[in-house]
C-alpha cells in the first residue's frame, strides 16, 4: 500500500511504527507522529482514544503483519523454498533497508520490548504477540518444507532471535556483516532440519 492509498488512521499507525524503527518509543511521542502523518494533533484522539499505549500497540500490530507478509511472499514466489533461502531472504530485505537508510531504522519490536518491557505491559504484550505474528509464517513455511513440528517452531525462534540479534549488531557498527555471517553461519543448520 502507498502513502496515497492509506488512510489517515493507517498513515497515523504507518508513521508511529517508522518513529519506533528511529527513536524507540521516545520517538513515538503523539506530537511526532501526527507531524509525520501530516495529520491534525486532534485526529490522534479521535482515531486513538488510548492514547500513546493505543497507538504503539497498533504500530506493532502493523509491524508483525507486515514482517509475517515478507515471510509468506517469499514462500509464495520461491522455486524451491529452503530454510536458509527463508532465512536469507529476510535478512538480505534487511540489508537493503539499513543501507538505504543509513542504519537510521531497526526494528520496531525491538525497540518498544527495550524501551518498555518492564514497564509498560500494554506495550511488552503487543510486541509479543507482534513477534508470534512473524514467527507463524516462518513455522508453516518450516513445516512445508518437510521440518518436523517442533523442530519447525525452534529453528523459527532461532531464526527470529538471530534476525534481532544481527539487527541490532548491524546498526551499532552501521554495517551488514553481521546479518550476512548469522545467515551464512545457520544455512547449515536450518537446511539440516528439511528432508
Amino acid at each position: 500500500m502507498t502513502e496515497l492509498e492509506r488512510s489517515p488512521r493507517q498513515r497515523m499507525v504507518y508513521e508511529a511504527a517508522q518513529a519506533l524503527r528511529e527513536d524507540g518509543l521516545a520517538g513515538a511521542s503523539l506530537r511526532t507522529v501526527a507531524a509525520r502523518a501530516d495529520a491534525p494533533r486532534g485526529s490522534l484522539q479521535h482515531y486513538f482514544p488510548g492514547g500513546k499505549d493505543q497507538l504503539v500497540t497498533e504500530a506493532l500490530h502493523w509491524a508483525g503483519e507486515f514482517a509475517a507478509a515478507q515471510v509468506r511472499t517469499y514462500l509464495a514466489t520461491a522455486r524451491r523454498p529452503t530454510p536458509s533461502g527463508m532465512f536469507d531472504d529476510l535478512v538480505r530485505g534487511w540489508c537493503r533497508e539499513l543501507e538505504a537508510r543509513q542504519f537510521a531504522r531497526g526494528c520496531p519490536v525491538a525497540a518498544s520490548v527495550a524501551d518498555a518491557s518492564h514497564t509498560n505491559p500494554e506495550v511488552r504484550a503487543a510486541a509479543a504477540s507482534a513477534l508470534a505474528t512473524w514467527q507463524e509464517p516462518l513455522r508453516a513455511g518450516l513445516r512445508a518444507m518437510g521440518v518436523r513440528p517442533a523442530r519447525a517452531a525452534a529453528h523459527a525462534t532461532l531464526m527470529l532471535a538471530a534476525l534481532e540479534g544481527g539487527l541490532v549488531l548491524a546498526r551499532a557498527e552501521h554495517d551488514t556483516r553481521p546479518l550476512r555471517v548469522v545467515a551464512r553461519e545457520l544455512a547449515p543448520v536450518l537446511d539440516a532440519a528439511a528432508p
